[in-house]
């Protein structure tokens, strides 16, 4: 799969609906990712994961990406998204540190059983070829700097045919703490250079210069970002402009910061079908919109409680004009879990070549 430009937006969970997806893409970079939804909720035409799956106006390539832990499923999934003509890329989820999914042994938890890993993806690729639709796989370096899995994870997918494996340079038990890791990501490229597989590399990209910096430094194929792009769509701008040997910093005043913010609210009500809910869905996103600009604390609780596009236009006119805070912008934002164990099923870690039994849920969703 080859892209215009090598950037990808991170599949995010509460996050990258097709409202934001949409105001992403206008940015101009390469594939924009749904939200996780779960392989047994999308065979069983769940509303809500149905909801997930829908791409915006205009919206190609029409990407997916699936959680799954039982390998049978995973392929009905898959298949069904290629017969009814719902996907043109499907992403495989083993990079999810949420405890929800690491304790029934799914995300970031599941590597580290190497033959249900092969036989999920094996499925996936198998079902989706048929339909000539690439599958990639996204991943974390391991369950913790102990049981440490993306190679193995790595030589799997290659093996069984995958476009690319994407690389979160952080352990699940890392969550979204410290630094990632980049020279994971060269260590895996180096890895896969026999395979021909390329690698892309996701954690820390807070700036195009970042977005440049990692491909230089690691030799990666391309980026994924997640974080650093909550409030800031333009960040997708930015990168296309570095990867084109162009030093464009987007710096938005917050009025026009604050059109983006009514345009986000607007395409959330389509999204859902209902002002009340997307409100609802709009308020985290906030202060990540706000994040760096001078606003009255008053004022800032009141956009965490707006209930309507009405009230939205009413607090937006309040705003002063203002500068884009580029000092404060572009460094850390959303998700900043402190690092902890790993939770896991009883006996996870036992034994790595083990299949365990799948009595998972398969219903659960994370990010």
């Amino acid at each position: 799969m080859v892209l215009a430009t090598p950037v990808v937006l991170a599949p995010m969970a509460g996050i990258t609906n097709s409202a934001f997806r949409t105001l992403c893409r206008e940015q101009g970079a390469g594939l924009f990712v749904s939200e996780m939804v779960t392989a047994r909720a999308l065979i069983e035409r769940h509303p809500e994961t149905l909801r997930l799956i829908t791409p915006g106006k205009g919206e190609s390539p029409r990407s997916v990406q699936l959680y799954g832990v039982d390998p049978k499923v995973v392929g009905m999934a898959v298949d069904q998204l290629g017969s009814e003509d719902l996907a043109d890329h499907i992403d495989l989820n083993f990079g999810c540190p949420v405890p929800k999914v690491t304790r029934r042994g799914g995300g970031a938890a599941l590597p580290f059983k190497r033959p249900l890993f092969s036989a999920i993806v094996n499925s996936a690729v198998t079902a989706a070829s048929k339909y000539g639709i690439p599958v990639t796989v996204k991943m974390r370096i391991g369950i913790d700097e102990e049981h440490k899995t993306y190679f193995d994870a790595a030589d799997s997918a290659a093996q069984a045919g995958v476009a690319w494996v994407a690389l979160h340079a952080r352990t699940a038990s890392q969550m979204y703490e410290g630094k990632a890791d980049w020279s994971a990501i060269t260590k895996l490229v180096e890895h896969l250079e026999p395979s021909g597989v390329p690698v892309l590399g996701n954690g820390d990209i807070w700036s195009g210069a970042d977005g440049l910096r990692m491909v230089t430094e690691t030799g990666c194929a391309g980026v994924v970002v997640g974080r650093g792009c909550l409030g800031r769509p333009w960040l997708f701008a930015d990168l296309v402009s570095a990867f084109k040997g162009e030093d464009l910093r987007s710096a938005p005043t917050l009025f026009e910061v604050r059109k983006v913010m009514f345009r986000h609210g607007q395409l959330l009500v389509e999204f859902f079908e209902s002002e009340g809910r997307a409100m609802r869905d709009l308020r985290k996103h906030m202060a990540w919109y706000l994040k760096g600009f001078r606003v009255a604390r008053e004022l800032r609780s009141r956009f965490g409680m707006v209930a309507s596009l009405g009230e939205l236009e009413y607090l937006l006119d309040q705003l002063e004009e203002q500068e884009y805070p580029l000092a404060v912008s572009e460094g850390p934002r959303g998700r900043t879990s402190h690092g902890r164990p790993v939770s896991l099923p009883d006996g996870w870690l036992n034994n790595p070549n083990e299949i365990p039994a799948i009595t998972i849920d398969d219903s659960v969703s994370g990010g």
